[in-house]
């Protein structure tokens, strides 16, 4: 016999606390399932925690650095060569901030939470990321991390990226938010023959995928087939993207259920 059973008002105050907690249970239960953000756990739980992501993550810079290697031996550019590389899901974990917002139920791609994130955050390097740059530093090549980072913030993601030992950071080669990606990699290219392009969405590569609907920027994948993994690199995000509002195509054979 237990001492809670022995004691009656203490029993009927565990019985009360009981039903006080398996009623905030249910009051939790019945927000996470009315909570419309809930639906991006499963995303999240790919992107954060999965092994797979991890290793598209090192086989990504893997590719990039032997890339980098074939076009250092071939030699055949006449101006310094350069790589462009985004930050956000490419180089830096943000889904710390991701998985807040949405146990908060609050929606993280209004993007309104991320200039605290940006001044505030400890985002982590993604595995592979520091290799790969300090390999580009080594031989020569310069870094540029073209990132949609806040401008107002620049120097808060300059001391982020420093005290993640990343190498080339500071001013001139920080290029956020404000004219188009493809803009600044134009005022990059003034200088420098930019030879591998990284990133987690296609408007990191090329203008052409900028804004545009869904459709136009498959035919453009399947039109730059031979740009992956020779000039453009792209990394796994799972988190947010311009296809989040896309509708499924489902099979539609009635179910079978096996018993």
């Amino acid at each position: 016999m237990s001492i809670v059973s022995r004691n009656p008002a203490l029993t009927a105050s565990v019985a009360a606390l009981a039903l006080l907690g398996g009623a905030a249970h249910a009051q939790e239960a019945g927000q996470q399932e009315l909570c419309a953000q809930r639906a991006y756990e499963m995303g999240l739980k790919y992107q954060q925690q999965s092994a797979e992501v991890r290793a598209l993550q090192i086989q990504g810079f893997t590719i990039a650095t032997r890339r980098l290697q074939e076009i250092l031996d071939d030699g055949g550019e006449d101006r310094p060569l350069a790589i462009a590389t985004d930050l956000d899901e490419t180089v830096i974990d943000n889904t710390p901030l991701l998985v807040r917002d949405m146990r908060a139920c609050h929606d993280y791609t209004t993007w309104d939470t991320w200039s605290h994130w940006e001044r505030e955050g400890s985002p982590e390097l993604m595995p592979g990321a520091a290799e790969f740059l300090d390999f580009a530093d080594e031989n020569g090549v310069a870094i540029y991390y073209i990132s949609d980072r806040f401008q107002e913030n620049e120097a808060a993601t300059i001391e982020t990226l420093r005290n993640l030992g990343l190498p080339q950071v500071d001013e001139d080669t920080v290029k956020l938010y404000g004219p188009t990606k493809e803009e600044r990699r134009a005022e990059a290219e003034q200088e420098h023959e930019i030879v591998l392009l990284l990133g987690d969405t296609l408007a990191d590569f090329a203008d052409v995928f900028d804004d545009a609907p869904l459709d136009a920027q498959k035919e453009a994948v399947a039109a730059n087939a031979e740009r992956f993994g020779a000039e453009w690199i792209v990394f796994p995000n799972a988190s947010y993207g311009d296809w989040d509002g896309a509708e499924l195509t489902g099979w539609d054979a009635e179910m079978e259920i096996s018993q």
